[in-house]
């Protein structure tokens, strides 16, 4: 088993100049140059953006919904990468209502992951394609209160690796702590990020500034 190196890939414009910031969370086998490259499409001109990679090019090593102790000590390792970097990003003075979050599959589940064990106003969050980790959803780690953040879950249905179930359990989590949720789930739609999914984000999450 395995723990993650430190290593962020930014783009954007610099973050002393930067409005908002956005974390992009890479899929299992990606690159963060890869789910970087995803702004070429959403096209966000006014924000730092940052992608941590995962070693081995995965956040975890079994599916999110095997028992949580099995993708240990990788989970735990890639979501203190995140509070490492949203710390950093506070701390250069973009507050966490600036904070934005783009996930794709096994990032969305740890984008998912980690807003709700650290709930509060965020800018946005999407989460393409996701779902909370572990074989049953441990209610006990999740807390906090999202102060309406706005969040977009989407997903295809059926998913070869994100049951529409587990979406739906976590839309209503999250939703309990009261955030702004949109969901979206497409018949027939293969594991990958649609324009018209990268059109909803533009229009609910990204042009909210």
């Amino acid at each position: 088993m395995y723990t993650h190196d430190k290593n962020i890939v930014t783009a954007g414009i610099p973050i002393a100049e930067a409005k908002r910031a956005i974390v992009f969370l890479h899929g299992r086998g990606s690159t963060a140059e890869d789910i970087i490259s995803l702004n070429n499409h959403l096209k966000i001109n006014d924000a730092a953006l940052f992608a941590p990679q995962a070693t081995n090019n995965s956040w975890y090593p079994y599916s999110f919904i095997t028992p949580v102790e099995q993708n240990q000590p990788a989970l735990d390792s890639a979501l203190t990468i995140i509070k490492e970097l949203v710390t950093e990003i506070t701390s250069s003075g973009i507050p966490l209502d600036k904070i934005y979050f783009a996930g794709f599959s096994q990032g969305a589940c740890l984008t998912l992951e980690y807003i709700t064990r650290n709930a509060t106003r965020y800018g946005g969050v999407v989460a393409f394609t996701g779902g909370l980790i572990g074989k049953e959803v441990n209610m006990g780690n999740y807390k906090g209160d999202f102060q309406q953040t706005p969040i977009l879950i989407t997903t295809g249905d059926p998913d070869a690796h994100v049951p529409v179930r587990r979406v739906e359990v976590s839309e209503g989590i999250i939703k309990k702590m009261n955030a702004k949720v949109n969901m979206k789930i497409y018949a027939g739609r293969a594991h990958t990020i649609s324009q018209k999914e990268i059109e909803l984000a533009r229009q609910l999450i990204f042009d909210e500034v």
